[in-house]
């Protein structure tokens, strides 16, 4: 029999895409969202699924970082695409604890070289 109920939910998750996420210290996530999300819509369901805050993740692919304002469709992130994950640490008050750091992880580091003149 036919269940109009079943056939707007399937067309509500018809144009969904999964995106895999990994941040190189063992945790890969895969995520479904739909492709007029943006990144920081695509942040916050990565940050329910493992338990932190969205403001403390970075995605980007190769050296692209990718900015929360514009969406996944205008990226060309496909269904299946895989992206990386990285956690801002740019406050010197924050501790380790607070950015949830635990003994092992892998962390990278960059300098900023600002001229004066």
């Amino acid at each position: 029999a036919f269940d109009p109920n079943f056939s707007a939910v399937f067309l509500l998750f018809a144009d969904m895409i999964e995106v895999i996420v990994n941040d190189r210290l063992g945790r890969k996530v895969r995520v479904k969202c739909n492709p007029d999300d943006t990144i920081g819509d695509l942040k916050k369901i990565i940050a329910a699924q493992i338990g932190t805050r969205p403001e403390k993740l970075r995605i980007q692919k190769w050296y692209n970082i990718y900015k929360d304002h514009i969406t996944l469709e205008d990226y060309e992130i496909k269904d299946g695409m895989g992206l990386e994950l990285y956690y801002n640490i740019y406050k010197d008050h924050i501790t380790l604890e607070d950015y949830e750091i635990k003994d092992g992880m892998g962390l990278e580091l960059y300098y900023n070289i600002y001229k004066d003149h």
